[in-house]
């Protein structure tokens, strides 16, 4: 079973891949009591900015972008993860996505989180990409995950969950999922399984 976390941050290190690299860890602890063998990749989409900015132009993608873009169309489940830049997603986060046929992530599993400097932009996973997500016909799971600066570290309070926390419940999440997902030998018509999953799903 493959595993793609698509990680936005541009500087190194990373609190976005950080924050990939803590949710993957969470989908492994959730699957590996199954005996779920889980193959994971981390696209890193600094690394290929260029290639992107190209593809757009050119319509042609080099082998390490093409190689990228499989690798998140072929997967079982899908983490995506961006920095927030004005209020939104970044602009390499989206332009990687424009690059994806629109119906190769139709009933996928994915769980969308996002970075940024201030609790304040926490929105921009429910007004910018839970809507780019739903869009593409994924099946998005329900915990979204938010890391602000003075996130890192905390364990929440009485009224609120710490980042550990939203963790290991959105990975759980996209766990069940996956782990439902119809094997790629499955009939075309069992493609929206996930999508039905999603709707029975119950987390205490």
């Amino acid at each position: 079973m493959k595993l793609v976390a698509v990680s936005a941050g541009l500087s190194t290190p990373s609190s976005t891949r950080l924050l990939a690299d803590r949710l993957v860890e969470a989908v492994h602890a959730e699957l590996a009591p199954q005996g779920v063998d889980v193959e994971t990749r981390v696209v890193e989409l600094r690394e290929l900015a260029v290639a992107v900015a190209n593809h757009l132009v050119t319509g042609f993608p080099p082998p390490s972008l093409a190689a990228a873009i499989d690798a998140v169309t072929g997967a079982a489940g899908l983490i995506a993860v961006t920095p927030v830049f004005t209020a939104s997603y970044s602009g390499l986060f989206k332009s990687f996505f424009d690059l994806i046929d629109p119906d190769a992530l139709t009933g996928k599993p994915v769980l969308i989180a996002a970075t940024g400097g201030t609790a304040r932009h926490s929105l921009v996973l429910e007004h910018s990409l839970r809507p780019l997500f739903s869009y593409l016909r994924a099946a998005v799971v329900p915990t979204a995950v938010y890391a602000a600066s003075e996130d890192w570290g905390s364990g929440g309070d009485a009224y609120t969950e710490g980042l550990p926390a939203r963790i290991r419940r959105a990975g759980g999440e996209l766990a069940a999922l996956m782990a439902a997902r119809p094997s790629e030998t499955a009939p075309d018509d069992d493609v929206t399984a996930p999508e039905r999953q999603l709707s029975d799903l119950r987390f205490d």
